[in-house]
């Protein structure tokens, strides 16, 4: 039976769908597809932009012969808020009154311009325990949900469910059992992003404002190159020194030290939380920016963990994926992540 709902993913460099079937405990491939984000994206007010964005997903849509209007949408987490926060063991009705003096401590936009949303990740096993419930807690402007709905609107959709891309990608990397603790990198065109994920269950997130974009405008500026030969520059030759005497990786050094040094304070953070407990093992490195050549290895060598270039259809076992689609799987994390929305 196919899924009721597909997954989009609206990112600054591409627009992504991802749809699947499910029979009984196999899901499979039923279609993905991507194209470029027009330049002004979802950042634009204008009606003339938003009508523009609405006929290409719709296009996009029906080109990836998906035949459901429903749709999982993900916020990007520069445009959102997700935070992972502690609190002491409280009754469904006391979580939602106190929820709202914990959110204005860590959410740095006044409450009533925001959609406000939380959910338990993890409760002690007595609630005469000292130890404290995590509660993920996550907010988005309410112009920005507004402009989604607007566009999809026009578009000819209807939203099932809003959620952060870190989510997203979480589901779509970490199977539900024997996963050891992991931290997650979504890189992506203009951020990327750290999670911590514990049996299952993010405990840690981060937004670096450093992305793709960043390591193609280096090459650019090195090289003297316009933006589209240093992006296919990236792609090829990456840290890879046996083109031009590794110039390329030169280049992209300083960038990728400012990320490594990011990702070293999230295992620092995890560390003197959770001391020897279920120490993290591996990196999962995903998003569009994943891919560059080398880049699991330069992780790996430079912070003691196994570097893994994530690819979701092969993680999670999805069956019928063509080859050319499954080599692209880092980039669908996001869209692959919100069609699986349903089967959890």
């Amino acid at each position: 039976m196919k899924s009721n709902a597909f997954g989009l993913d609206i990112g600054n460099n591409a627009i992504k769908v991802a749809w699947l079937n499910h029979d009984k405990n196999t899901i499979s491939y039923a279609s993905s597809l991507s194209v470029p984000t027009p330049v002004q994206g979802m950042q634009s007010e204008s009606p003339f932009d938003h009508q523009e964005l609405a006929q290409i997903i719709n296009k996009l849509v029906i080109d990836a012969k998906i035949t459901t209007n429903n749709v999982n949408i993900a916020l990007a987490e520069n445009h959102a808020f997700t935070k992972v926060v502690e609190m002491p063991m409280l009754s469904e009705k006391e979580l939602s009154s106190a929820i709202y003096w914990e959110a204005e401590q860590y959410i740095p936009m006044p409450l009533d311009t925001v959609t406000l949303a939380w959910s338990k990740l993890e409760t002690p096993n007595s609630s005469l325990s000292e130890e404290r419930m995590q509660v993920l807690l996550v907010a988005a402007p309410k112009t920005l949900i507004k402009r989604y709905q607007t566009i999809l609107d026009l578009a000819g959709l209807t939203i099932v469910s809003v959620e952060t891309e870190i989510l997203a990608v979480i589901r779509s990397l970490i199977p539900p059992n024997n996963t050891p603790t992991s931290l997650i990198a979504n890189i992506g065109a203009m951020s990327t992003t750290l999670g911590i994920v514990q049996n299952g269950i993010i405990v840690f997130n981060y937004s670096v404002p450093l992305g793709g974009i960043a390591l193609t405008r280096a090459i650019a500026s090195d090289f003297g190159l316009p933006i589209e030969q240093a992006e296919e520059y990236k792609r090829v030759y990456g840290l890879s020194d046996k083109n031009f005497g590794g110039k390329v990786g030169r280049a992209i050094e300083p960038i990728l030290t400012t990320l490594l040094t990011e990702v070293k304070k999230a295992l620092t953070f995890y560390t003197d939380k959770y001391k020897s407990e279920s120490p993290i093992s591996q990196i999962l490195l995903t998003g569009g920016g994943a891919s560059l050549p080398g880049l699991a290895v330069y992780f790996a060598q430079n912070l003691g963990l196994e570097g893994v270039l994530a690819n979701p259809w092969s993680m999670l076992n999805i069956q019928g994926v063509p080859q050319a689609v499954e080599q692209k799987g880092p980039e669908f994390a996001v869209a692959i992540g919100l069609a699986l929305k349903e089967y959890e």
